[in-house]
Order: structure tokens, then sequence, then C-alpha cells
């Protein structure tokens, strides 16, 4: 998240050098190389985050400290142009003379210091051998794909959504019903999404009800042709000689016609609608009936897909979570250990808060632990890990990292009211706009982008089902 901050503050110093040129507002002597120098140590450092974030979370120590302390520096630098800001509107109001410039000798010294901060993380940095701009020139590691396999008997909980996924597949389209029958899972990562569908993927009724079961893992990086490959070896068919969209997409059209199919997409990430049209288009000539099952983490992909139902995976009830828990971590231990252990399981799987991942990564980990009960750095890595692809899939073109990093100044639990939340972004100034109404329209996207993709929990919502 230091990622956020840095970016920020790269913005604020940049808008410092154009209000010098445009409103002609004269920075003391030596300023100037000041803010130059403050901009290109953080433009050095920012080059370097992806990588040195990625290396946080695979337990770097060194790593994670370095990230504290530009955090640290960050935080004081945020607190100097704040005050430095504020100091230079009241020279322009008063008028800039060589007397009121000095009101500014005390921010150039701040602005020495931090440099002084900001140089010696700089040439730390070097010491780590960063890969600069990671995104870019390396290829990320591909995510773990899911397969319909799935042990019924390992399952915890999810009941009532089962039924009611089934009920939803099972039930007969009604003759009305126009184009594809699409239904979503939505839910945050870890929550079960996945393991939902490959339960109804593998229902004896649901694979008696049509003709064609189809399992396609879409991940984060939408393939058009790999999705329509597997669409065709779903249906029992080769594409071996097919290398061409278009004859890929035909022998999908050809394939389905006359034919009831029931096709998972499972792990959508891509709510681009361009892309997707085409597999729209060639799918509804299936028969009436067909369906299709989407699993994302994001609200708006599940409405871009048209879906013609959408369940919301909640949190699993605590004795669930704690079920699932022991039965990982108890497993081949005695009676008296399991006897002696129960109380501190229950405790674990309270922190769980109900997401199944956490209980599977923390009991898999106290499987193999006799007297070290449990260590959080640990779990760390499996646990953050789905979480974090969420908060990287986040939009790096605007402020909405920053907004929702903002929200860790809250208690564990609270209850935030949207309005205040909006407010007090644009307090802090995450939301660009020359307007207040302009601004809380960025503010109330933003929350929505926060709240599609389940960052924020158990909404309250009025008569209209607008997030109070």
């Amino acid at each position: 998240m230091v990622d956020a901050i840095v970016s920020s503050l790269l913005e604020q110093l940049i808008s410092v050098a154009a209000d010098e040129v445009k409103q002609q507002v004269r920075l003391l002597t030596g300023v100037r190389e000041e803010v130059k120098k403050l901009t290109s140590n953080l433009q050095a450092i920012r080059a370097v985050l992806e990588d040195a974030e990625q290396r946080q979370m695979q337990q770097d120590k060194a790593v994670t400290f370095w990230l504290d302390q530009l955090k640290d520096a960050s935080y004081d630098m945020e607190d100097m142009l704040e005050e430095w800001t504020t100091a230079r509107l009241k020279l322009q109001i008063e008028g800039v003379d060589d007397d009121n410039a000095l009101a500014l000798a005390p921010h150039k010294k701040k602005i020495r210091e931090i440099n002084g901060k900001l140089d010696d993380i700089a040439s730390q940095k070097d010491t780590f051998k960063f890969v600069e701009n990671v995104s870019n020139n390396v290829k990320k590691p591909e995510r773990v794909r899911t397969t319909s396999l799935i042990d019924e008997g390992e399952v915890c909980g999810r009941v009532d959504e089962k039924n009611e996924l089934l009920s939803k597949l099972l039930c007969e389209s009604s003759e009305q019903q126009q184009g594809l029958y699409v239904i979503s899972l939505v839910g945050l990562g870890g929550i079960g999404k996945t393991i939902l569908a490959q339960l109804a993927y593998n229902n004896d009724e649901v694979k008696r009800n049509f003709e064609n079961v189809i399992w396609v893992c879409v991940s984060d990086t939408f393939e058009e042709i790999r999705v329509a490959k597997a669409i065709i070896e779903g249906l029992d068919e080769s594409a071996s000689s097919l290398s061409e969209f278009q004859s890929l997409m035909s022998h999908i059209h050809r394939s389905i016609e006359g034919k009831k199919f029931f096709l998972v997409l499972d792990d959508v990430w891509d709510g681009d609608y361009n892309k997707w049209e085409p597999f729209f288009l060639y799918l509804k000539n299936g028969l009436h009936g067909s369906k299709i099952l989407v699993t994302t983490r994001n609200e708006s992909v599940a409405h871009m897909m048209g879906s013609t139902n959408i369940i919301f995976i909640e949190q699993l009830a605590e004795e669930e979570c704690c079920s699932l828990l022991e039965r990982l971590a108890f497993f081949g231990r005695s009676f008296e250990d399991r006897e002696k252990l129960e109380p501190m399981g229950r405790k674990i799987a309270h922190k769980c808060k109900g997401l199944p991942v956490a209980a599977k990564v923390i009991g898999n980990l106290l499987r193999s632990k006799r007297s070290e009960m449990w260590k959080v750095q640990e779990i760390g890595q499996g646990l953050l890990t789905p979480l974090l692809l969420s908060y990287n899939d986040l939009p790096s073109n605007s402020m909405v990292k920053r907004c929702f990093s903002y929200c860790t100044v809250f208690p564990k639990d609270c209850n935030m009211d949207k309005e205040e939340l909006i407010n007090l972004w644009m307090a802090q100034d995450y939301l660009n706009a020359e307007e207040d109404e302009e601004m809380e329209m960025i503010g109330e996207e933003y929350f929505n982008i926060l709240a599609a993709r389940s960052f924020f929990q158990e909404f309250k919502k009025d008569d209209d089902d607008n997030i109070m």
C-alpha cells in the first residue's frame, strides 16, 4: 500500500512545480532544488515499489523494514506539504515580499531533512537489487487454475447457498426469458465461490438436466482463444486444428446448436464487454434453458455479464469455520490432544471472521505445530495473497487505493457511514476536483468500486437498494 502514498506525494510535488510557473509563486532560494530532488528520489523509489511489495509478501524482513522507513518518511512529507501549502496560500493572499518569504524558512529546513531521509532510503534500495517496473518487464506468475474436481465430504457449511444455487439451475427458464440465463456468485477472494460452483457442476441432478456440462477457469488474464478452446474441449470435441478466433467461435456455435448446456466460467476478472460480446452472441445458439454460472470478486463484472441472478456469498458461520479449522488442525492427533487444544482452536476460528481461506491456511499450519500454536508471520503469505490480488486489481490511475488504505484509521469491526467516509476522503484531498459536488460524485464512484470488490462488508441499504 506504500505505492498509493508515494504516488499521491508525487502528484502533489508536480503540482507545486506547476503552480510556481502558472501562478508565479516565488520559492525561497534552494527550495526549488530541494523539491526537484524530492521528486527525483520518489520517482526512483516508486519504480521499484511493485517488486518490493511482492518481496514483502514472501516474508523478506529486510525489505519490510525498508518499506516501513519509506512509509514513515512519506507521512512526514505529507504533513510538511500540507503545512507548506497553507503557508504559500497565506503568502499569495498577503502578497509575496522579502518579509513574508521568511515564513517559508522552517519548511525549507523540513524539506532538506526529509530529503536526507529519502537519500538514505534511495541508496538502500540498490542493495536489494529490485527490478524496476516489474509488471512491465517480468511476466507475472500465473494464478493456480481451478478444476471441477471436489471432495464433497471436505466441504463445511454452505448448505443454504448450495440449495439456492441448485434451485436456480434446475428451474425451467420462462419462455419470455430473452438472451442467456446467467447466474453469478460474487464475494471476497477465498470466501468459497469456486467450491459452490464445483458442488453445482458435480451434482447428479444437474448432470441429468443438461446435455453438456463445461468447466472453464478464466482467471485474471482473459485470453479469448484459450477460453474458446476450453469450451470446445468441454464439449468433448477437438480444437487442435483451429487457431483463429473466428473458427473457434463458429465451431462452438455449431456444436451447441439444439443442445441444453451448463457452462461454468470460474474466476472472472475482466469486465470489458467488448471481449465477452462474441461469446454472448455465439452461446445464444444453445437450446432454451441453457445456463451459465460465473464466479467473480467484482459485482460490476456480474452486471456486465448480464446476470439474471446474483448470489452474494457471505462469511461462514463461526461454528462452520471452527469445524473446518479443526478438521485440518487436529488431523492425526490423539483424543487427548484434541480435547486440550479445542478451546484454543475455537479462539483461533473466531479470529478467522468466517473466511474459509483463513481457516484453511491456519488449520494447515497448526497441523504441523506441536509446541508453538500460532505464528502470525508464517500465515501471512497464504492468507494475504488472495486478498492482495483484489487490492492490486484496483484502478492504478486513480486514488482508490489511497482511499482504501485510509480506512485503516477506523477500529476493527467499525460501522462506517458512507457519506461521512466520503467527506473524510474529501478533507484529505484524495478526490481531485474543483467543486464539492464533483468531489462527492468521485467519492461515490470510489466507494462503489471498493464495495463491488467486497472490500466493505455487511451493508445497510435504503428502500431503493442504495448503500447507506
